[in-house]
């Protein structure tokens, strides 16, 4: 009789870990990066009341029997499917489309976490809500390593993109073939030197029986000159003008020579004065890209991702965050959408995975598998109190 009570007690004990748990999956359906958990029950040991025999030649062999003495919890897993997505249209707020967990720091604890809702401190270090900092690479002149150890990824508030002498230029458009011998154009366009310093650079082109001459007047005797031939409006010879002060090598092979239009100019020089930080984007491998003020665009960092071989191994930590464990194995650092790893989409953040209408149901089947075992309990009483009763 004493066996029924006990079982009925594991049995309500069971159901109500269940519930502990299915409640937590229904508070947290609002939570940024949750991962639904679920029960799994299995039965005790169980009490032999007759043992096996085997066969023999007259009689044939007769299965154990035992009973069962009660169940208990199994283990409580973790679901890490994808959550939806929820579109903020703030560039700060990153979902991980795939595997992967981004890698934070605090108070010197690495854990790891889904949830993308992310910030700078006034350091410029980017940051959780909760404090943690966001673990990846540096970038040094544009360069990222992602085989050097993480650090928290810190966005430079005073980063300077370094000014870049002008050594090619390009011009382009139509130089009119019937125009007059001796008809002078000019074109101008800005060039830099490695500091940064701006002078004006401009071009002569004067038409001879030929084609076109293009010339830069450098205050010498004889300034640089190339003697441009076209056939049937195409370029033929005098492709590129050389220029020794400053050294620039001007490309002309994309010009042309027909009669009516004059559209020559200067399209392009790859040079530029030194500009400040403006503003950032993050792109799907994680980097974060700022733009200058210069035209520039350079990596200033890299956001790390991590995997593991079971995730389930997992440990819940607080804050939608985990930390490894023996059985979750090693964290796997790497670069986003390499190496199994799932893309990362700005401006929006994953959900919780949890599914209302599992979870309520999972609420009905737990609510009745714990009066199930409650009746057990008070029909166990009733047995025992009819016979105490046998006395009178």
């Amino acid at each position: 009789m004493l066996r029924s009570l006990y079982s009925g007690i594991s049995g309500l004990r069971s159901h109500q870990t269940m519930l502990d748990v299915i409640a937590n999956n229904i508070a947290n359906v609002n939570t940024v990066g949750f991962k639904a958990s679920a029960t799994q029950f299995e039965d005790t040991l169980s009490q032999l009341t007759k043992g096996a025999s085997s066969p023999q030649a007259t009689t044939g062999g007769t299965n154990p029997a035992q009973v069962g003495l009660g169940v208990k919890v199994a283990s409580i897993t973790t679901n890490f499917a994808q959550g939806s997505t929820q579109s903020t249209g703030r560039a700060l707020d990153v979902m991980i489309s795939g595997d992967g967990f981004f890698v934070t720091s605090n108070g010197g604890q690495t854990a790891y976490t889904r949830a993308g809702a992310l910030d700078f401190d006034a350091q410029g270090r980017l940051v959780t809500p909760d404090g943690s900092l966001v673990q990846g690479w540096p970038a040094v002149d544009g360069v990222i390593d992602p085989g050097a150890p993480v650090s928290p990824v810190t966005l430079p508030k005073n980063a300077v993109s370094p000014a870049i002498a002008t050594t090619t230029a390009k011009v382009g458009g139509n130089l009119p073939g019937d125009a007059a011998t001796g008809t002078v154009l000019t074109r101008d366009t800005t060039v830099f030197d490695a500091s940064g310093n701006a002078t004006q650079l401009s071009l002569t082109f004067t038409k001879t029986a030929a084609g076109w001459d293009a010339s830069y007047d450098d205050g010498t005797a004889t300034p640089p000159t190339t003697s441009m031939a076209f056939t049937d409006g195409k370029l033929t010879s005098g492709t590129t003008l050389t220029l020794t002060t400053p050294a620039i090598a001007i490309d002309l092979s994309t010009a042309t020579g027909y009669a009516g239009l004059t559209t020559a100019s200067i399209i392009d020089q790859n040079g530029r004065d030194a500009g400040t930080l403006q503003t950032f984007t993050l792109s799907p491998d994680g980097t974060l890209v700022g733009s200058f003020s210069n035209g520039a665009s350079q990596a200033i960092g890299q956001v790390a991702l991590a995997t593991f071989v079971n995730p389930g191994g997992l440990q819940k930590a607080g804050s939608s965050s985990y930390t490894a464990t023996f059985n979750s194995g090693a964290a796997q650092l790497g670069v986003a959408g390499q190496s199994g790893m799932g893309y990362l989409s700005s401006g929006a953040l994953e959900m919780s995975n949890v599914d209302l209408s599992q979870e309520f149901t999972n609420l009905i089947v737990a609510q009745r598998g714990f009066q199930a075992n409650a009746r057990i309990i008070t029909t166990s009483d009733q047995v025992l109190q009819e016979l105490t009763n046998l006395k009178q």
